[in-house]
């Protein structure tokens, strides 16, 4: 074989190698899992894509299920020292319908069996009293102190080497979290191949902690197998314990580099002689004989004349290929300015508009999002559609959206960026970055666990209790009264409703979605638009004059007030509330008439059950109608709904009978014939309109 045939398949054998080493990988999450892709054993199930490893009972009982990837993951293999590095993030939960009755727990588990569980209590479906399972990893979330097991309280997180006796063990009080809260946990694992360090980190925010709460240097030579299998065990021990992995995403590697720093091939010339390496070479004082000299000669003459022909080939293939590479070279040069004048052109008046927050790549949004996959999908807006992302340089949980590609939604995303850049409130969702480049246009901001407003009102399995729904509404009044009296620039949102309300972790309120926000000078007189929002939070003299005021934003909080405490859409087919069958009805018109009536207190959630502060539940109904009034004079400010809603100032008196309107009997006509037009209360609508002439134009509902 030729020198340069044997540097092609040497090439060609260490691409495979590489291409061998990245195969062996495995990536999955959540949002691409289904139950053929799941193993579930025990008492785990699926329902509605959340995973849940124990019964559902609201009597006690004893449980143990253990979920597995159906597929094991390669954790060894040869040429390669060190075992496999994993980074894994699940999002879990663990719910006691039964506050008096004890838990027990659960784990992410690494095993090489996927046939067997382990047994209920303290066990946590890891292995039984008598138990001589094959070794195994896992990282305990345990919520029953154990004295057998040498379990230091209820609430703490440990690595379990082939035991249920922690090797290390750390208490989670020291950093706020409470296992058996119920509320929704979020945990990173990562172990590196080579250096052995194995970490875990637990937070209530999707943002991964800068410390993690457990590091340790783990040598898993006598726990890992060539392949194992990755996944989840809980156990119920007499309680009513329910634990959940509401996502989850894994992925594993090997060292690639490992492969490159392997000793070098044997010179050329051994591996074109198998017997070189075996034939001891002539001592050097030895001369050679006459007839080997002109032999040698000979042989040289010919390796000369080769060499001259080889030569010349190199020479002529070393021209072509200077030729073709400088040709590569132009033609990238020019492609590479023509997307730098046209990306610069955009990045420009992007770092004019918004310099705080990053620009991130196409290429990292691309990978945090499964390349759009639409399993990631967690929303959808006006001007573009949300998904849910991990980034790979940090493991931070985000909201991506991705705007548009007509002209309206290209303008809507400048808008946005332009204001939430500058804006920094604590009831405000934050941006964290953007990025424009292959005709995309993205925003990155902080994804709110709880979701929006509108879905933990409508579609929670449990009612959203009455002290966080107070807590939201005093967190949205506070952001109102950030953009419209604190900013250097009156910002008036124009799309407040429930479902561009976020809730983080704790419930708080993140007002959301500034794609039809404007930015005035204060006291500035606004200018006439298109007149743009949802029906049902839309103020009467909005749809009149197209004029967005902050009144007219205070119009719609108080719609949204009044379905904070109803539990009532703004417009909704009113199967029952007095009128016919399949008519819409109009949530503030049908609230002020139980004011009318005296009996306001009937507009209050009956799914509380009365579980509220009758005095509070008024109050804040008398805020809603307030803020709802027809005359956008006698509204109150945000900033005076704060103080109304924390007790420091009285609610206006609102009169019973709701006050008649300026309007003539056509427009009022009109008004309510559009209010009735429009049964999906998540829909957007445009209006154009002509205050000379007072003509209307009903445009797109999207």
């Amino acid at each position: 074989m030729s020198l340069p045939c044997f540097a092609l398949v040497s090439t060609i054998l260490s691409i495979l190698s590489f291409f061998y080493l990245v195969t062996a990988a495995t990536e999955f999450d959540f949002g691409t899992l289904t139950l053929g892709s799941l193993k579930l054993l025990g008492d785990a199930h699926l329902n509605n894509g959340t995973l849940t490893l124990t019964r559902e009972l609201a009597v006690p009982t004893s449980s143990a299920g253990r979920a597995l990837y159906s597929r094991p993951v390669r954790f060894r293999q040869p040429g390669t020292p060190s075992p496999a590095s994993f980074t894994t993030f699940f999002s879990f939960s663990v719910t006691n319908l039964n506050p008096s009755s004890v838990g027990a727990g659960l784990s992410f588990l690494l095993s090489p069996d996927d046939d067997t569980i382990g047994d209920a209590g303290g066990f946590l479906g890891l292995l039984g009293p008598l138990s001589s399972a094959a070794a195994f990893i896992a990282v305990e979330f345990d919520t029953l102190m154990d004295v057998e097991f040498k379990d230091i309280n209820g609430n703490h997180v440990g690595v379990d080497l082939n035991s249920v006796v922690s090797t290390e063990v750390a208490d989670l009080a020291n950093i706020g979290i409470d296992l058996k809260s119920g509320d929704l946990i979020n945990a990173w694992i990562e172990f590196d191949g080579s250096s052995k360090g194995f970490s875990v980190w637990v937070s209530y925010s999707n943002l991964k902690p800068k410390d993690p709460v457990l590091s340790m240097n783990l040598d898993v030579d006598k726990y890992l197998n060539d392949f194992m299998y990755v996944g989840f065990s809980a156990s119920t021990q007499g309680s009513t314990e329910i634990h959940k992995i509401e996502w989850w995403s894994f992925g594993s590697s090997f060292a690639v580099a490992e492969a490159e720093a392997a000793p070098p091939p044997p010179p050329a010339v051994s591996l074109m002689n198998p017997t070189a390496n075996s034939v001891k070479s002539a001592p050097p004082s030895l001369a050679p004989s006459h007839s080997e000299e002109k032999e040698s000669k000979s042989k040289s003459s010919c390796h000369n004349g080769l060499c001259k022909q080889n030569l010349g080939a190199v020479a002529g293939v070393v021209t072509a290929g200077a030729f073709v590479l400088a040709l590569f070279a132009g033609a990238l040069i020019w492609f590479y300015s023509k997307k730098v004048k046209r990306v610069n052109k955009f990045d420009s008046l992007g770092s004019e508009i918004i310099k705080m927050p990053k620009q991130f790549t196409y290429k990292e949004l691309r990978t945090a999002t499964k390349c759009f996959n639409a399993n990631r999908i967690i929303g959808h807006g006006a001007f573009g559609t949300v998904y849910k992302g991990v980034l790979p340089e940090n493991g931070d949980i985000v909201a991506v959206k991705r705007c548009s590609h007509s002209s309206q939604g290209k303008n809507e995303f400048l808008s946005e960026l332009s204001i939430i850049g500058s804006l920094r409130h604590r009831n405000l969702v934050r941006l964290q970055g953007w990025c424009h480049e292959k005709g995309e246009i993205l925003l990155v901001y902080d994804l709110m666990p709880n979701g929006s407003l509108d879905k933990a009102l409508f579609e929670a399995r449990t009612p959203l209790p009455w002290p966080h729904r107070r807590k939201i509404l005093l967190g949205v009044a506070s952001a109102l009264a950030y953009l419209h009296q604190e900013c250097e620039n009156q910002v008036i949102h124009r799309d407040i409703k429930t479902s561009n309300i976020m809730l983080d972790e704790g419930f708080n309120a993140r007002l959301g979605d500034f794609g039809l926000a404007r930015q005035t000078e204060h006291d500035k007189s606004p200018d006439a638009t298109v007149a743009a929002g949802t029906m049902g939070y839309l103020a009467p003299e909005y749809l009149l004059t197209g004029k967005a005021t902050e009144k007219t934003d205070v119009f719609s909080y108080g719609a949204v007030v009044l379905e904070v405490a109803s539990g009532r859409r703004p417009i909704e087919k009113d199967a029952n509330g007095g009128g016919k069958a399949g008519i819409s009805c109009n949530l503030v018109e049908w609230v002020w008439s139980l004011h009318r009536e005296g009996r306001l207190h009937m507009a209050a959630d009956p799914r509380l059950e009365g579980e509220f502060d009758e005095g509070e539940m008024r109050r804040v109904l008398l805020v809603g109608l307030a803020c709802s009034h027809p005359d956008p004079l006698t509204r109150p400010t945000m900033r005076g709904v704060v103080q109304m809603l924390v007790g420091e100032a009285e609610v206006p008196i609102v009169p019973r009978t709701k006050p008649t309107t300026g309007f003539s009997t056509s427009h009022s006509h009109l008004l309510l014939s559009l209010q009735d037009s429009v049964s999906d209360c998540d829909g957007i609508i445009t209006i154009s309109t002509s205050t000379s002439e007072n003509s209307f134009n009903l445009g797109d509902i999207v």
